[in-house]
Parts: C-alpha cells; structure tokens; sequence
C-alpha cells in the first residue's frame, strides 16, 4: 500500500412443501433405472417418514448395489449407505436470498442475491458448483470420513418463504433411523442470514471425539465485477474473534494464518463488495485459514479456506449463522457482530476520519435520493467549506513567503551558497524580524493530508457507488475507459477520462501554486512531474474517487481565487517592514521551530570550528 498512500498524499471511495427423494447410486449401466426405483417406492408408500425414509434409502441402495455389482461390505460400513447416491438440489429462498442445497453433503450449493446483478448484468452468485466445501470430517471405526461427500436426506423438495413467515427444511445424514446429524437452515421471509443448527443424535458412541466439529469450509469466489485486478486487490479472509477485535488476511497476496489462542466469533469470505461469513454463536475454538490467488484464472476471483472446530452444546447441536449478502456498512452493521468492520475504512486516524465524518455526512446527503454525482459534489463542497481557514492561512503563509523572495536573494547574494550554516542563520533573523513563519504554508496542508487520503479508501469501499452512473460515467465504483488497447505496463489496457480530467486539473494546480508560493528550482519540477506518475496508478481506481479529486482541484482553484482578492501583497509587505522596526523583546519566548532551528545552527557551527582547528 506504500504506492497507494503516495497517490493520496498528493490528490488531496434467498412453504414447506412434502415430498422425500430417495438416493440412487449413479452408475452408468442403471441409470436409466433410477427414476422407475424412485417412483415405485413412493407408489409402495416406502417413503412416509423421515425415519421410514431412511430406512427405504438404505434397503434400495443395497438392491442397487447388488445390481451393480459394487461390493455389499461397503453397506456394513459406518455410514456405508450414506457414501452412493445420486446428487439432487433443494431451493429454499426469500425476498433477498435464492439457496440451493445438495442431498450430496447436504450443504449449500450456490447462493444467489436475487436483487443484485454482476457488472454484466448477470445473476449475482456468490458461489456455486463442487468446488465449494462445507463438510464435518469424522473418524467412526477405523474410517476418516466427510459430510461432504455422503449423500443426506432432505425434508422437503423446496421452500419458499413469505415476507413476513419463516421456515426450515432439515438435511438428514443417517447412520441408523435412530442416529444421525441433521442440518437444520432456517429461513425468515426476508434478510440476508440463514440460520443453520448442525445437530448430532445417538453417535456418540459411534464418532471419536464426538463433543466437537471439526468443520471445513472452502469456497472459489468467482468474478463479480469489472475488473478483477481491482477486485482482488479488496477481497480475502476476515474474522473476528470475543475480544471484539477484527483481522484479515493479506489482499495482496497469499496467506494463511492457525488460530488457537482465542476463540472466534465469525469468519468471512469477503469479496471486494459481497460476503459470505459464517458465524458461530458458541464461538469457534481452533481455526486454520486460508486464502490464495490464481492468476492465470480469469473467472475466480480468490480461493479461500476455513478449518474451523467448533464445540458443540450438550443436546448435541451446534447453532450458526450466514451472511449472504453485500458489503454495505449500514446493512452490515445491522446484522450484529461487528460485521461493519468487513469494510475496511483505513487504518489508524483514517478510519476515525470515514467512520465518523465522511461516512455520516454520506449518510446524510443520500437521504435525499439525490444522484451520486450531486452527493459527491454536496460532500466536496462541505469538506472545502470546513477547511477553508486553514486553506486560508497556508495562502496567507505562502504570500508572506513570497513577498520575502528578493529580501532572502539579497541575503543569498551576500553571504554565498559556500556556508549553508550561515546562509540559514540570516534567513532565521529575516523571518523572526518580519514575524513570518516559513512553515506556516505546509503545516495547514499536513493538517488536512489525512482527510484528503481517507477518501483514497473512502470511496473505492463505498458499495453505495456500485453500479451507479453519473455523466458518462456508468458505474462510479470502477474506472470509465474513453479509450482501450493492449496491455501497456503500469497504464494498463485503457485511459479513464474521469483521471485524465483529474490529472490536467492537477496539473493546473500545480502551475497557480507556484505563482503563489514562488516555488524555484527542482521543487518547481516536481510538481509536474507527480500528476503524471499518479495517472499511471489512479487510472484503474473508480472514477468517483477520480472524480471527488478533480472537483477538489476545481473547488481549490476558486477559494484561492477568492482568496487572492482579499489577500494584498502590498499590504503583507508593510506590515513585514513595520514588523522589522520593532525592537526585538527578550522576553518573548521564541517558538519552537525557531529554538530548534537556532540549536541546529549553533551545532553546525561548533562542528565546522572543529574541522577548522
């Protein structure tokens, strides 16, 4: 982030309905046989209960079995019945959230935000298919088992939930009709949380180590927005642990982190502007997490792993939570759990700055279900407006210095460039004459650096920005291309027109406040040559932070307009003179810049004595 905190510093963002399906193997010489066994089998009224139902699964998966040829010992194993079947889906949804469960490890599946698009306008999955784990590893006799990979009994074949009800729908693992696990997801009729009881029933002489669960969870993210670059850059694991203290693992590159000093509350999948986050009400007491980038794979985003152990309550169950759903700091922040801390807002004073500043102020303006364009202007304005004074004085400041110039080249002309020592000493008496503090210009500016770097993580955090348009901007929360071509190293494949504008205007800014400050020599350069270097890095950045800083460059441009009218060089060069007729007074207590300044110069000097003895 050191590249990141250089472009700030200078650019001042898923009712009930019955129905059991019975498991079949999926070998390929009967598979045209599996949905006649299935239908028979209802027919024949096998399958009434969830424990006749179980019962059924084990006596028609042993028939198939024998038909295929498979070995019937396997049937005598722990859990033996449970390790052939054929996968099928249970959808459960709500207003927000469409879930689809598998029989096959009874977990979910895929998870759908039914009111959410990705950049191309194309159902907003946060994770699907068999590379996504969720699984209890168990060892019962000599065998290492995983939930994963056994096939479970669903309750019902659906479930759809009302507005204002709630539901369930139980996945059932069985090992006898009498001991199993279920998984229990309970669903309100709206919101972003699924709950999710993980229940043990008469195994506890049957799984070792039966009063934990040791559970793993792996999920492949996959692209969601514009540009993965970007959405990598904001997307790992998060947790939480009871001390109310929030981690992460590193964005920018592979991580893991083992956890078993404290116990955690929550872990989260997080995605640069969606999450997956499963937390644990009983807390989890030993973590392994992980997270990894493929960068040649253009469609996934992250790779990200969890091996959680969970204690389990004395009735067996282990209740949890999801969170599906997007990285809204208000949303989030009605879930509980600190789960606001999911956006990152900056570190140190620059998440105090966002959290307690820019982002009320943000808050405040969208109630006006104004566009995001006009907030961002409406909150630029506000920003220059509360730190006018102090643009004012490092005006005033650089004026003073200005009118200084031909006092300070005199001096130079006499005393020469050969002693520095000296050279800085007269300077000294010429400022402390004329009551003119030479940082009086830059420590106005390094009192508003932090607010104008906050925004540098303000607004690419902003999920409120996502998708929304302004101008010929289509969506602020990502860069808007004019103009795209080959890959072309640290410019990338395209030029944002919003950090085009911003760079010309930074440009401009530069040009003006030389003229004010009366900046010479290399320092002069300098200037021109940064807007140029922060092209380069803020031209994949979302074109609302580009934007926010070019209107602060344009809003800079007309304050110190107004300023220069009221400011008379004139008459900050009487007031100099008449301070450099006034008696010096020994008593004034001499500033702290000066008294260091004045030791600095006395050093230098005893250490040229030295050199010259």
């Amino acid at each position: 982030m050191d590249k990141n905190t250089f472009t700030g510093l200078f650019l001042i963002m898923i009712i009930m309905g019955v129905g059991i399906w019975v498991m079949k193997p999926s070998e390929a010489d009967i598979k045209k046989e599996q949905l006649t066994v299935h239908q028979d089998s209802i027919k024949k009224g096998l399958i009434k209960t969830q424990a006749s139902a179980a019962t059924t699964t084990v006596a028609v998966k042993a028939d198939t079995v024998k038909k295929a040829g498979v070995d019937s010992a396997v049937l005598k194993t722990p859990f033996g019945a449970a390790t052939i079947g054929t996968e099928q889906f249970v959808t459960i949804e709500n207003k927000e959230l469409r879930l689809k469960l598998s029989t096959k490890g009874g977990r979910i599946f895929s998870a759908e935000l039914k009111n959410y698009k990705t950049f191309d306008k194309k159902p907003l999955i946060l994770f699907e298919g068999n590379t996504n784990k969720f699984g209890i590893t168990l060892k019962a006799g000599d065998r290492n088992l995983n939930t994963n990979d056994l096939y479970f009994t669903p309750t019902a074949t659906s479930l759809k939930v009302a507005e204002q009800d709630s539901g369930s729908v139980t996945m059932r693992l069985s090992y006898s009709p009498t001991q199993y696990i279920d998984y229990i997801y309970t669903l309100k009729g709206k919101g972003f949380k699924l709950g999710l009881n993980i229940k043990s029933t008469g195994l506890d002489q049957v799984v070792a180590n039966s009063n934990v669960y040791n559970l793993n969870w792996a999920a492949s993210l996959p692209k969601q927005e514009k540009d993965i670059a970007q959405e990598r850059q904001y997307s790992t694991v998060y947790f939480k642990n009871t001390e109310n203290e929030v981690d992460y693992l590193s964005e920018a590159k592979d991580d893991q982190k083992s956890i078993t000093d404290k116990k955690l509350q929550w872990v989260a999948f997080k995605q640069h502007f969606f999450s997956n986050v499963l937390i644990a009400k009983g807390g989890i007491t030993k973590s392994d997490l992980n997270v990894a980038t493929d960068v040649a794979d253009t469609t996934d985003v992250k790779q990200m792993k969890a091996d959680l152990t969970l204690n389990r309550n004395a009735d067996g169950s282990a209740p949890l939570e999801f969170y599906f759903g997007p990285n809204r700091f208000n949303t989030l922040k009605e879930q509980g759990y600190d789960l606001q801390k999911l956006v990152n807002l900056g570190w140190g004073p620059l998440k105090y700055i966002n959290q307690f500043a820019v982002l009320p102020l943000f808050n405040f303006l969208n109630k006006f279900n104004w566009n995001y364009g006009i907030i961002i202007l409406i909150l630029t304005i506000v920003l220059k407006l509360v730190l006018a004074p102090l643009t004012y004085k490092s005006y005033l400041s650089m004026a003073k210095m200005r009118v200084l110039k031909p006092e300070m080249d005199e001096i130079k002309g006499k005393v020469g460039e050969d002693n520095p020592t000296l050279l800085q000493q007269e300077y000294l008496k010429l400022y402390k004459k004329a009551g003119v503090n030479p940082l009086g210009g830059c420590l106005p500016l390094l009192i508003q650096m932090p607010i104008v770097i906050a925004f540098f993580r303000f607004f690419p955090s902003l999920f409120e920005l996502r998708g929304e348009s302004f101008l010929w901007m289509h969506d602020l929360s990502t860069y808007d291309a004019v103009i795209t071509f080959g890959k072309i190293p640290f410019i990338g494949n395209h030029i944002s027109l919003m950090c085009l504008l911003m760079t010309i205007s930074t440009l401009i800014y530069t040009y003006f406040n030389n003229q004010i400050s009366g900046a010479t020599g290399q320092m002069k350069y300098i200037g021109y040559i940064t807007p140029i270097i922060f092209l380069a890095t803020l031209n994949s950045y979302p074109s609302g932070l580009n934007y926010y800083y070019f209107l602060a460059n344009m809003l800079t441009f007309a304050q110190q307009y107004m300023i220069r009218l009221m400011v008379d060089d004139k008459k900050i060069h009487a007031q100099i003179q008449e301070n450099k007729k006034k008696p010096d007074d020994p008593k004034k207590k001499k500033s702290g810049f000066a008294a260091k300044m004045e030791e600095m110069m006395r050093q230098q000097q005893q250490i040229q004595a030295k050199k010259g003895k």
